[in-house]
C-alpha cells in the first residue's frame, strides 16, 4: 500500500470528451479518466471513487464545486458525480449570483480556462513495474475548474449562447466605463 498519510492531493484533467458549458452555467464533463498515466506518474484505477461517492451520500454530503482548488472560492454545485466504465463525470451548476461563478462562466466560454482537477486523498495505492501509482481507492473531496489541468493532451470544448450574452454584456459595460471615465477627467 502507497498511501500518503492523509494529505490532500489534486489530480487536473482536461476532459477528452470536452467540459460543456449549457446556458450559461450548466457544466458537465469527466474530472478524471481510467487508466490514463498523469504527469505525476499516477494512474485511477476503475473503482476508485465508488465508496468515497457512496459514504458522501450516506451522509448527506456532495463534492464541492471550487476554483483553483481555493476552499474559499465555491463557484457552484455538482448536481451529479458517478463513476462509469471511462471515469469520474460530473454535471453542475455555476453560481452566476456570485462573482467568481460569473467570471468562471465567461473563461469557460472564452476558452482562456479548460481544465478540471479533482481533489482528495489516497486510501490505498501501489506501484507497478514501471512505478506508476495505481490509485485504487481515493477520498474525494472537491473538482474544482483550473487552468492548468494534468492531462495537458486532452482537450476541451466549452459552449453556450447564454454565455456569448454575458460578453456582450462585458463590452458595453467597458464601453460605458470608458466613457464615464473620459467624462471623469475633463
Amino acid at each position: 500500500m502507497d498511501a500518503t498519510n492523509g494529505a490532500p492531493e489534486r489530480k487536473d484533467h482536461r476532459p477528452a470528451e470536452g467540459l460543456v458549458l449549457r446556458e450559461g452555467r450548466v457544466i458537465e464533463g469527466y474530472a478524471s479518466l481510467f487508466g490514463q498515466r498523469d504527469q505525476g506518474g499516477d494512474v485511477v484505477l476503475k473503482g476508485a471513487y465508488a465508496a468515497s461517492l457512496k459514504r458522501l451520500a450516506a451522509g448527506g454530503r456532495a463534492v464541492k464545486m471550487l476554483w483553483q482548488h481555493d476552499p474559499a472560492q465555491p463557484i457552484g454545485i455538482w448536481d451529479e458525480v458517478r463513476e462509469d466504465a471511462t471515469g469520474l463525470w460530473v454535471k453542475g451548476r455555476l453560481l452566476t449570483e456570485v462573482a467568481r461563478g460569473r467570471e468562471a462562466a465567461a473563461l469557460l466560454e472564452a476558452g482562456a480556462i479548460d481544465g478540471l482537477s479533482i481533489g482528495y486523498r489516497t486510501l490505498r495505492a501501489e506501484r507497478d513495474r514501471k512505478g506508476q501509482r495505481l490509485l485504487q481507492e481515493v477520498e474525494l473531496w472537491e473538482v474544482s475548474l483550473v487552468t492548468f489541468p494534468m492531462l495537458p493532451e486532452a482537450r476541451v470544448a466549452a459552449k453556450s449562447a447564454a454565455a456569448g450574452m454575458w460578453h456582450g454584456l462585458t463590452q458595453v459595460l467597458e464601453e460605458a466605463r470608458l466613457v464615464w471615465a473620459a467624462g471623469a477627467a475633463r
